[in-house]
């Protein structure tokens, strides 16, 4: 995608970004259709350590969350992917993978220990998460929780995300 511009979001954005990711979710059936809300709830708690928007021909066609988790262990410095999102017209073109790839990449910048998604194993192994069986996300099948290391090392404990992922309004 040669146009592809991936960049912070800033405030004229929060618009776009509800639409882009209240489509993306509109007809998945594993979603509580919050992801929007989700979002909102961070930006005003002042957790959304990354929000990267996806341009295309100067229109919000994709957006990817980053915030901090806490561990139990009380290991510091890892973050959660999610939700990401991008139009349905837009989908399984390389847009969510590049919004994922940018998104890690500035994590490493900020010399975060790691991250962890909720999502499909087949989806997030291409880029490198994995089971880690002492790394837990209540009330989910274990091989749905995944985690990325930027140092090798991987926490045990429960992981718990912002309050904000309960938002529903």
């Amino acid at each position: 995608m040669h146009n592809l511009l991936i960049r912070r979001e800033n405030r004229t954005d929060h618009g776009a970004i509800s639409h882009v990711i209240e489509q993306a979710f509109k007809n998945q059936q594993y979603s509580s259709h919050t992801e929007h809300f989700i979002v909102d709830a961070l930006r005003r708690a002042d957790a959304l350590t990354l929000s990267l928007v996806a341009v295309l021909n100067k229109k919000i066609v994709g957006h990817i969350a980053i915030s901090p988790v806490q561990i139990s262990s009380g290991v510091q410095g890892w973050y959660g992917l999610g939700p990401v999102a991008v139009l349905p017209e837009w989908q399984l073109q390389g847009i969510g993978s590049a919004l994922i790839q940018s998104a890690l990449n500035q994590l490493k910048m900020i010399s975060a220990k790691g991250c962890v998604v909720l999502g499909d194993p087949n989806f997030y192994s291409g880029f490198s998460f994995k089971a880690v069986p002492d790394l837990i996300l209540a009330n989910v099948p274990a091989e749905y929780f995944q985690a990325l290391s930027f140092d090798g090392k991987f926490p045990q404990g429960i992981v718990t995300y912002h309050e904000a992922f309960n938002a529903t309004s």
